[in-house]
């Protein structure tokens, strides 16, 4: 019957699409440890909405590495449950749509280790996105997508349905971040206005360490972290009416300059520079 095999082309095609723009995610799942029937289930229950998942003519498939979705990752040394986030982690600081960023908290040292990297203020920066969504708790591991969408555990087709969805939406705000000397200089500006005001940050990050982990849930492991974030602080606020261009001091080293409504509520624009 012509009819239906033209049909089951049709839906063969979208199905090979759909694989392919999920391929980063596919190879995460079976980067921790999933096997390939495991992975084929999560195919078949996923299958039945490839057809809806087709963009319609109007969309594009996201590439703006100037712009891209930022991504917390609150972690622990000492948080058993960790490193498969720290794995999947580190294979989405690979990508240049995605501005992957891992603060390391400070609420599991009491179980024998303390995190290296581990900081009271980004436990601090943590439980602030908990009151923002009227959560009572906060754990670990937890992802934050662009300062709006929440994620517990490890969950990689979520994240990367998460990820796709910021990436789509239209961009209210320009920004651009350059150095010069001893100084980052940053330039935004609002297509129309902002709701509220808008903090300023800049962020300093280690791309890549190792540590060795001798006491605690994880003793005995070797951990390698990526983009491990060493401060996170405002240089500025700006209500979004007229153009922002400021200038400040930076340490040398890869850096971010995020623009993020006051709460913290959702990241309006990011830049990066190495």
């Amino acid at each position: 019957m012509p009819g239906v095999a033209a049909s089951h082309k049709v839906v063969r095609s979208h199905f090979l699409d759909w694989i392919a723009r999920r391929a980063g995610e596919i190879e995460l799942v079976l980067s921790l440890g999933f096997t390939e029937v495991m992975l084929r289930a999560i195919l078949l229950a996923l299958g039945l909405s490839v057809a809806a998942s087709q963009p319609s003519p109007a969309q594009s498939s996201p590439d703006s590495p100037d712009s891209p979705v930022v991504v917390e990752l609150f972690t622990s040394q000492g948080c058993s449950s960790c490193p498969p986030a720290d794995a999947l982690f580190a294979q989405l600081a690979n990508r240049s749509d995605v501005l992957a960023l891992a603060l390391h908290v400070d609420y599991w040292d009491y179980l024998g280790w303390k995190d290296a990297f581990g900081d009271p203020a980004f436990t601090e920066r943590q439980k602030a996105y908990a009151r923002v969504a009227g959560a009572r708790s906060i754990f670990t591991p937890q992802m934050v997508v662009q300062g709006m969408d929440h994620l517990v555990g490890v969950k990689p087709m979520e994240l990367g349905d998460l990820i796709r969805s910021h990436a789509l939406r239209a961009q209210q705000v320009s920004l651009s971040a350059t150095r010069a000397g001893g100084r980052v200089n940053i330039v935004a500006s609002a297509r129309l206005g902002l709701r509220r005001s808008a903090d300023v940050q800049i962020v300093q990050f280690i791309p890549l360490a190792t540590s060795r982990i001798e006491r605690g849930e994880n003793a005995g492991q070797t951990v390698t972290y990526t983009n491990i974030v060493e401060t996170w602080q405002v240089v500025g606020t700006w209500d979004g009416r007229a153009p922002l261009s400021l200038s400040v001091e930076a340490d040398k080293g890869p850096l971010a300059v995020i623009i993020q409504e006051q709460g913290p509520g959702p990241i309006l624009a990011a830049a990066r520079l190495r």
